[in-house]
C-alpha cells in the first residue's frame, strides 16, 4: 500500500487520482446570493484590510498569521462563530482510498466549517466550507491540490462542498461536486487589499453561512 501526504502532490496528481474533471471558472452568481454589507460589516471589513496590510508591509506573513490577522476575522464578520456552525482546526482526514490502486492518500486540513445540526445519513456533520492557509509569500493556487484532496473526502457523504484558498490576501473559492466524474469549478480570484473585491470575499463568506446544504443520500 502506497501512502500519499495530500501537501506532496501536484494538482496534476490530484486530479489523476481521485479521477477529477476541471470544469471552465466559474462566477458566484449562479450559486450563492450575495447581500450588500451593512455599514458595520464595511468599516469592520476596512479594519481587517488595514490591520493585514501593516503585517503585509513588514514582510512575509506566516501562515498562523494569515491564520490570526486576515481568515479569523472575515470568518466571524460573517457568522462563522455563531451555532450551528462549528470551526475545527488543524485535523487530519481519514483516509482517501484510491479505486482500483493500492494507493491511499492523507493529510491534515487547516480550517473546516461544520453544520453540527445538519446531519448526513451517516451523521456525519455536513461540511460547508473546507480553508486551506498559506503563507503571504506562496501563490494561492499552490494549495489548490491539497484543497481538493481534502474537500473530496466530503463527496463521500454530501453532493458538494465550498473550498477556499487563501495566502491572506488573495482568496481563491472553489466549488466541489459529486458525480462521475466528480469536478470543481474555480470562482474568481479575489483580492483582500481592493476595495470591490474584499467586499465581495465577505458577501462570498456570509452566504456560505445561510446556504442551505443538502446531504447526499447513501
Amino acid at each position: 500500500m502506497t501512502a500519499f501526504n495530500a501537501k506532496n502532490l501536484t494538482l496534476n496528481e490530484v486530479i489523476r487520482l481521485l479521477k477529477l474533471q476541471k470544469l471552465p471558472n466559474g462566477s458566484f452568481t449562479p450559486l450563492l446570493s450575495l447581500e450588500p454589507l451593512t455599514e458595520f460589516e464595511q468599516q469592520e471589513l476596512i479594519q481587517t484590510c488595514e490591520d493585514f496590510d501593516s503585517y503585509l508591509t513588514d514582510g512575509k506573513v506566516s501562515e498562523g498569521q494569515v491564520k490570526l490577522v486576515s481568515v479569523g476575522p472575515l470568518l466571524r464578520l460573517a457568522g462563522f462563530y455563531r451555532s450551528p456552525i462549528k470551526m475545527l482546526l488543524e485535523e487530519g482526514i481519514a483516509d482517501i482510498a484510491i479505486e482500483d490502486e493500492d494507493t491511499t492518500i492523507t493529510g491534515r486540513f487547516d480550517l473546516l466549517a461544520i453544520d453540527k445540526n445538519t446531519l448526513t445519513t451517516t451523521g456525519v456533520p455536513f461540511w460547508i466550507l473546507v480553508i486551506e492557509t498559506k503563507n503571504s509569500s506562496i501563490d494561492v493556487l499552490a494549495g489548490l491540490p491539497q484543497l481538493l484532496a481534502y474537500a473530496y473526502k466530503s463527496l463521500e457523504y454530501q453532493t458538494s462542498v465550498w473550498g477556499l484558498v487563501t495566502n491572506g490576501a488573495r482568496y481563491q473559492f472553489a466549488y466541489i461536486q459529486s458525480g462521475n466524474p466528480p469536478t470543481f469549478q474555480l470562482m474568481p480570484l479575489l483580492n483582500l487589499m481592493d476595495c470591490e473585491p474584499s467586499i465581495q470575499i465577505l458577501q462570498v463568506l456570509k452566504a456560505l453561512c445561510k446556504l442551505q446544504n443538502t446531504p447526499l443520500g447513501n
